[in-house]
């Protein structure tokens, strides 16, 4: 089974020049805790609900801050042709939950969750993926130093 076959492909881009607030209101109103930055046609992070609260809020910053300043620059990704099976495995050993999905040629399609792939694949593969994903720790920990 490919990526293609369990992602959501309703997904919207935050702007890197997006006020947090902004996309607060944005994520609220569509019921969403994550969503892809881009910037003219590329995606150049990834923001979450709590980015926005530990990164930005926490840190003492406002609702008028860059979503820029608190998002994740590193970003994974996955390929909509890829095999459900290698996609969860690698979410778990990068420990996400959420990955945007490109075509071949680098644009946006979709996204899938560790909850898409347990909806319409084997339980047991996203259970050892989720069991990984919520160890302590892992390069995306926001509150290492």
């Amino acid at each position: 089974m490919q990526i293609r076959e369990v992602m959501s492909r309703d997904v919207i881009l935050a702007s890197p020049r997006q006020t947090i607030g902004e996309v607060a209101q944005m994520m609220a109103a569509r019921d969403i805790g994550f969503m892809p930055v881009g910037d003219h046609d590329r995606i150049v992070g990834m923001v979450t609900d709590r980015d926005i609260v530990v990164r930005g809020l926490a840190a003492g910053k406002g609702p008028d801050t860059p979503v820029s300043d608190v998002m994740t620059q590193d970003v994974k990704y996955c390929f909509e042709d890829e095999d459900i099976d290698h996609v969860v495995t690698n979410m778990g050993k990068n420990q996400v939950r959420r990955l945007p999905v490109m075509n071949r040629e680098k644009r946006l399609v979709g996204i899938v969750t560790l909850a898409d792939a347990a909806l319409e694949h084997d339980p047991v593969v996203v259970g050892e993926a989720f069991l990984r994903v919520v160890e302590p720790g892992g390069d995306h920990c926001q509150s290492a130093a």
